[in-house]
């Protein structure tokens, strides 16, 4: 079992500001209403959950080509996480997966690559967490 720690620091009331940190201390990072949802400097809890998501998603993708004997030279994923504000109620509402591989060897077609990229948009962990997402979608390019 592997722990993972975020932390979160905030001071004043909703119109205040924070800090978000990772336990390895690559992230410390403000965040505050204004980057939230009104597209201002700083960070917020969404794009850290896209970025996990692709994260999560590449690696799973990878390891899934690999096991069936295809050689992944890269693989490029954004996870965009659509959070509707829903009049003071915000509700994460879509998350869409694009995502790019330049995978070779094992005889792989593009269909091939199609079944594994849903394979991951379906298994993933992160992809499991976020199942309480009411849609995610998935455009997967392969390149060859």
């Amino acid at each position: 079992m592997a722990d993972h720690k975020g932390t979160a620091a905030w001071t004043g009331d909703i119109k205040g500001s924070g800090t978000l940190t990772t336990e390895s201390g690559l992230l410390n990072a403000p965040y505050s209403v204004g980057s939230r949802f009104e597209g201002k400097p700083g960070t917020n809890p969404e794009e850290l959950i896209g970025a996990a998501h692709a994260g999560c998603y590449t690696m799973y993708l990878a390891g899934a080509l690999t096991r069936h004997g295809h050689q992944v030279q890269s693989i490029n994923t954004t996870s965009t996480v659509t959070m509707n504000p829903n009049n003071g109620n915000p509700v994460i509402e879509h998350i869409h997966i694009s995502t790019e591989g330049h995978v070779s060897g094992g005889n792989i077609t593009s269909e091939d690559f199609q079944k594994h990229a849903e394979d991951a948009k379906a298994n993933c962990p992160v992809s499991k967490l976020l199942a309480a997402v009411p849609k995610m979608t998935l455009e997967a390019k392969f390149v060859g």
